[in-house]
């Protein structure tokens, strides 16, 4: 089965402001049918490193919202997701194949 796969690349620190709860909550009221947060390791990009360490704990991890579900459920969705991104992250979309 064809699907698509929506990729949110944030910061850790994002979540201060509360961006993770923000996005999930947008994905539920639009009927998604499921999201992941993915904490990552160690990462870099357009702001810099994603990954700071302080005395030996790392802070300020690399988070990746995951989404798989239908094209027409994924695109409109967008522009509310640029909106509250607010310049910070990353927003991919892809063609998935789905084998379960």
């Amino acid at each position: 089965m064809i699907m698509w796969c929506l990729r949110i690349r944030i910061k850790r620190n994002d979540e201060i402001g509360g961006l993770q709860k923000l996005l999930l909550d947008l994905l539920m009221n639009a009927r998604i049918d499921g999201a992941t947060v993915w904490t990552g390791l160690d990462g870099f990009g357009k702001r810099g490193r994603a990954t700071t360490y302080l005395e030996g704990v790392l802070i300020n991890m690399p988070l990746i919202v995951e989404v798989i579900d239908e094209e027409s459920k994924l695109k409109p969705l967008l522009a509310q997701i640029k909106e509250v991104l607010n310049g910070k992250g990353l927003i991919t979309l892809h063609e998935v194949v789905v084998l379960l």
